[in-house]
């Protein structure tokens, strides 16, 4: 069969459109191992391993210019057809892909959220963000101070590992909570996340607000803390409790004034309707927490803590130029974040005039994803059988970790773009195969290629690995059957407690690079607000 053709666009059209402030989806296809080893600073990671998963959220307007790329292994152009698939018509693969961007003298940026991590940078640099060394805190924290540690990161981050006697306090949380967490002026507030992007931006939050408190980041983070030789806590679960309503009108009034000096609009749910008609793209974001947004939300809002958005803002609003509005019930974190979001070179806007009523919509945010052709099913219990008979091959599309973590016995971990590259040769032999994940919903989207490759006939384990396990059915775990290489996910150098020293210093070194690179890039359209009077474009 004859694959379609689609244009090309030159790197040098995206750079142009980049400082125009246009409507750009550049999108590395690449798995996400691969996507950190270097990337344009707006392009944005949706793996063809898992595209169907992601897509539709992320670029949900079908008229959007699409840009696609790898770095020479062949997995644009099928993205592209799965794509165009979906009813996606402005679709284009990016000119001599990586190398080029950077004949057109594009930078290529390593890690992942680059853009937020480069402006965190930069928002120290113009702010001169207060911090105090690892060392400093530690002091502080064992001698007769009047000191509070506030972990800006994720809850499950928090547990993962976190400084001694540190609350949880996400970052989108902390204008809204802190003068409870502080109730004394003289407390010295303390803001931690693992490396330094969210100290800042947490640190700098509180500062922008006008906190009476002495507040400090945790300089380097948890990353700091242990190249120092200070021991973490782990499984914690000290979190902020309700905000007393002298707090929150407090914290109201300053994120509002702050929102409007960052030129952030306000607007009703008649011109959201209005906008969402319109060809340009337009998220809607509900930056609260996740218990708060089940309880009632706005129907077509995501959910999307604010200090998660405002860190990871490539991986939601994936159209960079796009407008993007954000909701609480509260006015202190839906301001907050549409301060940095403006500061970050987007067009925001909060949605104001809401009603309880308006709040109609309950449960957990659920993605949408294209329809896929009805696989033929088969149960937990079938399986079973069929693997005591021999001849059935399980390929298992979940996460690697997950796999090595826990497995059907005998399964084969494999990722969707390896099998587009290497094809038949990577299947095992068997008579019949059959395609699992968590859930099975990834695995659905594989049955057609695989059916294709082998010639064998091909099933979908109903429930996927979830309901294996809840049959009570026996798993393995370990390295047994891995045929792609561990690239679906990048190690964050600020994860875990088991990370190299080197490791976790050359990622400092990097961030602490990331303004000049930021100078060099020249896209970014970034500007920081001072604390006081004016804004600095930069």
């Amino acid at each position: 069969m004859t694959k379609p053709v689609f244009p090309l666009r030159q790197a040098a059209d995206i750079l142009t459109a980049l400082r125009q402030q246009q409507e750009v989806a550049l999108v590395d296809v690449r798995d996400e191992a691969l996507y950190a080893t270097g990337h344009p600073l707006f392009a944005v990671n949706i793996p063809l391993s898992k595209l169907e998963l992601e897509w539709l959220d992320r670029i949900p307007q079908r008229a959007t210019a699409i840009t696609l790329y790898d770095n020479g292994e062949g997995l644009a152009q099928t993205a592209a057809e799965r794509i165009a698939a979906l009813g996606y018509h402005n679709v284009a693969l990016l000119a001599d892909d990586l190398p080029g961007w950077q004949a057109a003298g594009g930078e290529l940026f390593i890690d992942v959220n680059s853009p937020s991590k480069a402006f965190g940078e930069l928002v120290e640099h113009h702010n001169q963000t207060p911090s105090l060394s690892a060392d400093e805190v530690h002091s502080l924290l064992n001698g007769d101070h009047d000191v509070v540690v506030l972990d800006a990161r994720r809850f499950d981050e928090y547990q993962t590992m976190s400084i001694p006697h540190a609350t949880s306090v996400p970052g989108g949380e902390l204008v809204l909570r802190v003068r409870d967490l502080a109730p004394s002026p003289e407390t010295t507030v303390i803001v931690n996340c693992a490396g330094r992007t969210r100290s800042i931006i947490g640190t700098q939050s509180l500062v922008n607000a006008g906190i009476r408190n002495p507040v400090f980041a945790l300089r380097n983070g948890t990353i700091g803390w242990t190249l120092a030789g200070h021991p973490l806590d782990k499984g914690q679960d000290r979190r902020y409790g309700a905000t007393s309503e002298i707090a929150q009108r407090q914290a109201a009034a300053k994120a509002r004034e702050l929102a409007d000096r960052a030129g952030v609009e306000r607007i009703t749910l008649d011109t959201l309707h209005r906008l969402r008609q319109e060809p340009r793209t337009t998220y809607l974001f509900d930056v609260r927490d996740a218990q708060e947004y089940a309880a009632g939300h706005v129907p077509g809002s995501r959910h999307v803590p604010g200090g998660q958005l405002v860190q990871e803002t490539d991986h939601y609003a994936s159209v960079r130029g796009a407008c993007i509005v954000l909701i609480d019930d509260d006015g202190v974190r839906a301001n907050m974040a549409a301060s940095w979001l403006a500061q970050l070179g987007w067009q925001v806007a909060v949605l104001e005039g809401l009603q309880v009523s308006d709040f109609s919509v309950t449960g957990n945010w659920q993605a949408q994803v294209p329809p896929v052709a009805q696989p033929e099913f088969v149960s937990p219990q079938q399986l079973a059988s069929w693997l005591a008979e021999g001849q059935t091959q399980v390929l298992d599309f979940t996460t690697r970790v997950n796999h090595l973590n826990s497995h059907i016995p005998g399964a084969a971990w494999l990722l969707r773009s390896t099998l587009q590259q290497q094809g038949n040769a990577l299947l095992p032999e068997a008579r019949r195969y059959v395609l699992t994940c968590g859930s099975s919903l990834l695995a659905g989207y594989a049955v057609e290629q695989i059916a294709e490759l082998s010639g064998k006939p091909v099933y979908v384990l109903e429930g996927g690995n979830a309901a294996w396990r809840a049959a009570g059915l026996p798993t393995e775990q370990g390295e047994q059957r891995l045929l792609s290489p561990a690239i679906d996910r990048y190690r964050r150098p600020y994860e875990g407690t088991d990370i190299e020293p080197t490791v976790m210093q050359a990622y400092l070194d990097w961030e602490y690079g990331l303004v000049a690179q930021l100078d060099r890039d020249g896209t970014h359209g970034f500007r920081v607000l001072k604390p006081v009077s004016q804004a600095v474009t930069v």
